[in-house]
């Protein structure tokens, strides 16, 4: 038998926790909750009760009520409709957003499509660790400004934004204030965010839940700016038509409340593993660090090597599940965008991997890793023309 795989993309790759799993699955049988929640009869009304109960546990996360949780097929989703669904409902009213050029794709690909339609849309660019400053948020509000958009920790860098100072200049403004949180939960403190934002982006499988059900914070006082994009029953307070998938639902429900009791503890060893990587790696001659050390999140570790291609470097790691970049941007051949707004060269962009922490992710996985790592490059530099 060969080695076992070793998995450090878990910002991609995560698997889902056996005590998840178990909670799903008592949704998928004849003896369990497998009503449809829209449903009044006795099997729709279990279905609702745990549907309920898991909004409850996802909106604790960041501190909001059960009835701002709407769910939706993931974080890609609910950024879409916090974009897509808030223009439109304003497009007589203010017709320009601003965002962050570090962005994920979830949220910069909306709003090309809403610059063909005739929005006005600012991109900020960064410091060079990625970071956005409040002051520049400021500057390039207008008048007509809806709505700005800024992740809080960045999906390959791992750079982390002050969220409240920038959530405090748009409430000053009456502007929007939309912020992903796909890779902050766990890894990050998310414990009040929800008086901070007016949307926030959520999804189950970076917490060790099912792939394909997310959701979208809305804040109370943001709900008459915005309308679906989803079109259908009605459900989710008219802002998500289609039937409630329990199963999964429940699942995202029990990696919250998982989240909630082990998510510190989690984020600490993570740190400790980021760290121990990052001595291994750094060791090695002409290695940049692309992430933050200080102040970053713990789950992720973004390393270029001069003089190796990302995707060769990948290939020839076999068995270990490592990263050129962004999962949703890994099928296209450009160098990573979010490293080419941080100042770094082409070349440099295009020999990157990105590493992330779960909480599955051992002290043995980090030294392996490591160890195939800087072989595999000493390697490929011997062999580069």
């Amino acid at each position: 038998m060969g080695a076992r795989p070793v998995y450090l993309d878990n910002a991609a790759t995560t698997p889902v926790d056996p005590r998840v799993a178990a909670a799903m699955a008592e949704c998928l049988t004849a003896d369990g909750a497998f009503g449809n929640a829209a449903s009044t009869h006795r099997f729709g009304r279990e279905a609702a009760r745990l549907i309920e109960a898991a909004r409850g546990d996802v909106a604790a996360l960041i501190g909001a009520q059960g009835t701002e949780i709407v769910f939706t097929s993931g974080a890609t989703e609910a950024s879409n409709l916090a974009l897509l669904g808030s223009a439109r409902a304003n497009a007589d009213r203010r017709r320009h957003l601003v965002t962050a050029r570090t962005e994920h794709r979830a949220t910069l690909d909306p709003l090309r499509r809403l610059e063909r339609e005739g929005w006005s849309v600012t991109r900020l660019a960064p410091d060079a660790e990625g970071r956005v400053s409040p002051e520049a948020v400021r500057e390039a509000l207008r008048a007509d400004t809806l709505l700005v958009s800024v992740m809080q920790v960045n999906n390959e860098t791992g750079v982390v934004q002050d969220v409240a100072a920038i959530g405090a200049v748009c409430r000053a403004a009456g502007v929007l204030f939309h912020c992903d949180l796909a890779q902050s939960v766990g890894k990050v403190p998310t414990a009040g965010l929800a008086r901070l934002v007016d949307f926030a982006s959520l999804t189950a499988h970076k917490i060790h839940g099912p792939k394909g059900v997310g959701a979208l914070y809305v804040a109370e006082g943001a709900r008459p700016w915005l309308e679906p994009i989803v079109f259908g029953g009605g459900q989710e307070r008219g802002l998500r038509s289609g039937t409630l998938p329990t199963h999964q639902i429940v699942g995202f429900g029990r990696a919250a409340a998982l989240v909630a009791s082990e998510g510190a503890a989690d984020a600490a060893r993570m740190g400790t593993l980021r760290a121990t990587l990052w001595e291994s790696l750094g060791a090695l001659p002409c290695v940049h660090l692309n992430s933050p050390l200080a102040g970053g999140s713990p789950a992720i570790l973004n390393v270029s090597f001069e003089g190796v291609e990302g995707e060769s470097l990948v290939a020839a790691l076999g068995g270990i599940a490592v990263s050129t970049g962004s999962a949703c941007s890994s099928a296209t051949a450009e160098p990573s965008y979010v490293l080419r707004a941080l100042g770094r060269s082409t070349e440099l962009a295009q020999s990157s991997l990105r590493f992330s922490f779960g909480r599955t992710t051992s002290a043995a996985d980090v030294d392996i890793a490591a160890a195939a790592v800087r072989r595999a490059v000493t390697r490929l530099r011997e062999v580069a023309p």
